[in-house]
């Protein structure tokens, strides 16, 4: 079971780190170094004008000039494939939960037992030597219960268990709110099985996406190779995974097209979807996972289901085999694998696929790891002794003064009828705000963590989330929940949830700097929080109503004009050119570059609002820039850094975010107040004669 089927892009991110290139590749291990010897991670404040490079006019690249000296203090360190202000903040917050990890993976009576879990789980990942010297021994059993196959039908209960783990094997399986009654929780089948990013790697022509192909099929034979196929027949029978796995990403949707929930959502019967797949057994598959009364459910993609079956019968047992071996190897992380099996994964994922040069030392994969299976666990450790109350109080004013922005700016549109703005407003007054961690912490009771077998607590975790979240079937909605850490360096909206969520990690400086003035934060929390506000109202948030509900609630009119403001966002950011023959997506990121730019006009209304509060003179300088000019610059340098060009081709075919220059530079162009705050003239760069303005 994939948490990507919760579903496709429907938890819609800020991605403070994952746009800025924060790696989710497997990785090589590297000795891990104590907490001491590593070179400390100091925070930058809110407003850094050593970062500026003021021999650039403002009017022409504004992100340029707000960050055009960030490169040379924090070049990108070997083992990323980018960096920028929100990798700072993500390094400074591994070292902390590294020091937490250190301090509890000794033995100790006194542990808590959620420290017990999170002790032992990182401490069987640091234990390299161990990993290196057990080899494929964990991953026996799983190797002979698929040699074991002698018949497709035995195929359901091995792909049952397969989801449980998280193994990619043809499909995904899991559980999402209903988007016509997010009241209820539902099964969901979708897309799945696939090696490279998205579908369109296997289709796209041009030079580099053939030699990916080619590096990719080189890849599965080399490690078909390392787990004992001989060298000729590693070779051919990658390539017949290569023709397994196009076959699939054929009857796929795009990743463009998986952005519209109309086009993910099709509700039918369990009977109607084994008319589609009838060689998967699905009554026995849903048992086998523990939730034998499904009968109803969403399957996501039936095109998809209807192609899978060909796929099946026409691909032989022995390369069905093959296939399930390579999956179950390319699911398990890859910390937990033999030394060479983990180089080889980094050296695809990680080097040729982002260009990072070097692996992360092992102590950050182990720390990630293990927020990842115990977040919640760490997360409580973790705000106990970071996240102090006086943040939480910051963070709700801000989050209650965007609010109010929003409000104002709804009531301002000319081209939205009162009808639609009614309903607009109820949905906002409607949105639950998150901010810092769950009201409720996650009990991990049940899940069994042995210090010593890292491959088997990576699955048991898996299993233990997996269960967890098909126990909500046909059970109300916890609308408390959350879906990250509160470790975790972003933020989200949901809409089937209608919630803004503001993990206490994001909540530090420079995005939050409790020492910044006003303008500073408004200019980078305060923009944060509107972005995922306007995320509400983005081409996708916009067809949620405030329970959550796939509803549309506009007029045909109002739908019309949104339409054609959107496709003026559509259009600017396509004719954005990201690394040589490389375009941005415009209706890929249509979604983000919406909310940035709404995030951003929040933002500045909320900021105006609060300087006439509190009689804030708007001409004083400080530090040689006016308060409108530093809420400008602080918003530029969240997107502060570089991303090397592999991960920038990477990011610009399978990331909704824009590259970091156009989160900055295509807003800055679409707010004429920037260009008065900065004396900027018309048909200069940064103030076009003609702009785009959704919110």
């Amino acid at each position: 079971m994939n948490r990507l089927f919760r579903t496709t892009a429907l938890m819609l991110t800020c991605v403070m780190v994952l746009a800025l290139n924060i790696p989710a590749a497997h990785a090589q291990a590297a000795a891990a170094a104590p907490i001491a010897t590593e070179k400390p991670i100091k925070l930058i404040p809110g407003f850094d004008k050593d970062i500026i490079d003021s021999s650039v006019d403002p009017c022409s690249d504004f992100w340029q000039y707000a960050c055009g000296n960030f490169d040379k203090l924090y070049p990108i360190p070997p083992d990323k494939s980018g960096y920028g202000t929100g990798a700072i903040v993500y390094d400074y917050t591994q070292v902390v939960l590294h020091q937490m990890l250190d301090k509890v993976a000794l033995p100790s009576a006194q542990h808590t037992p959620n420290e017990q879990k999170i002790g032992d789980y990182y401490g069987s990942c640091m234990n390299e030597d161990a990993i290196h010297a057990d080899g494929l021994k964990p991953l026996q059993p799983e190797l002979d219960r698929i040699s074991a196959l002698t018949d497709k039908k035995q195929l359901t209960a091995l792909l049952a268990h397969y989801q449980m783990i998280n193994v990619n094997a043809f499909f995904g399986y899991g559980e999402e709110q209903d988007f016509k009654d997010a009241r209820k929780q539902i099964a969901i089948v979708g897309q799945g099985g696939l090696g490279l990013p998205e579908r369109d790697y296997y289709f796209r022509t041009g030079d580099a996406a053939e030699k990916t192909r080619t590096e990719y099929v080189a890849h599965i034979a080399n490690m078909l190779g390392l787990m004992g196929e001989p060298t000729d027949k590693a070779a051919a029978d990658a390539q017949k995974i290569m023709t397994l796995e196009t076959a699939l990403a054929k009857v796929s949707l795009d990743i463009t097209s998986e952005r519209d929930p109309n086009n993910v959502y099709h509700p039918m019967t369990v009977a109607k979807l084994a008319e589609l797949t009838p060689e998967i057994d699905w009554p026995q598959l849903f048992a086998d996972t523990g939730e034998p009364g499904i009968t109803d459910l969403n399957v996501a993609n039936p095109d998809f289901f209807k192609g899978l079956q060909p796929v099946l019968e026409s691909t032989d047992l022995e390369t069905i085999k093959t296939y399930l071996r390579w999956q179950l190897i390319n699911s398990t992380p890859a910390y937990a694998l033999p030394k060479a099996m983990d180089d080889e994964n980094f050296d695809f994922y990680g080097h040729k696929l982002r260009g990072q040069p070097v692996q992360a030392a092992r102590w950050k994969r182990c720390v990630e790891a293990t927020d990842g299976a115990l977040g919640e666990a760490l997360g409580q450790v973790y705000v106990t002794s970071q996240f102090t109350a006086a943040n939480k109080a910051f963070t709700v004013q801000m989050v209650h003064d965007i609010e109010g922005a929003m409000d104002k700016e709804i009531d301002a549109q000319a081209w939205m009828s009162a009808e639609t703005k009614e309903k607009a407003e109820a949905k906002l007054h409607m949105v639950a705000d998150k901010i810092g961690y769950p009201d409720h912490w996650r009990d991990y009771s049940t899940l069994k963590v042995v210090r010593g077998d890292a491959i088997g607590n990576a699955w048991r975790a898996a299993e233990f989330e997996n269960k967890r979240e098909l126990a909500k079937i046909g059970k109300p909605v916890d609308r408390g929940e959350w879906g990250m850490s509160p470790a975790t360096v972003n933020a989200y909206y949901s809409p089937l949830m209608n919630d803004i969520n503001f993990p206490a990690g994001i909540l530090q400086s420079p995005l939050y700097d409790p020492n910044g003035t006003d303008p500073v934060n408004y200019g980078h929390i305060g923009a944060i929080v509107g972005h995922e506000l306007t995320h509400g109202f983005d081409d996708q948030g916009s067809q949620f109503d405030g329970n959550g509900n796939l509803s549309d609630w506009w007029t045909p009119d109002d739908k019309k004009n949104f339409g054609k403001m959107t496709d003026c966002e559509v259009t600017e950011y396509g004719n954005f050119t990201a690394v040589a023959d490389a375009k941005i997506n415009g209706k890929l990121t249509l979604g983000e570059n919406t909310a940035d730019n709404g995030g951003l006009r929040l933002a500045y209304v909320a900021f105006m609002e609060d300087a006439k509060r509190k009689n804030i003179d708007l001409d004083a300088k400080q530090d040689g820039y006016t308060p409108m000019q530093h809420f400008f610059l602080a918003f530029a340098q969240d997107w502060c850094g570089a991303t090397r060009p592999e991960q920038m081709r990477l990011q610009v075919q399978t990331d909704p975010h824009s590259p970091r220059q156009f989160r900055t530079d295509g807003v800055i162009q679409n707010m004429p107040e920037f260009g008065k705050a900065f004396g900027c003239k018309v048909g200069q760069p940064m103030m076009p004669a003609n702009s785009c303005h959704v919110w």
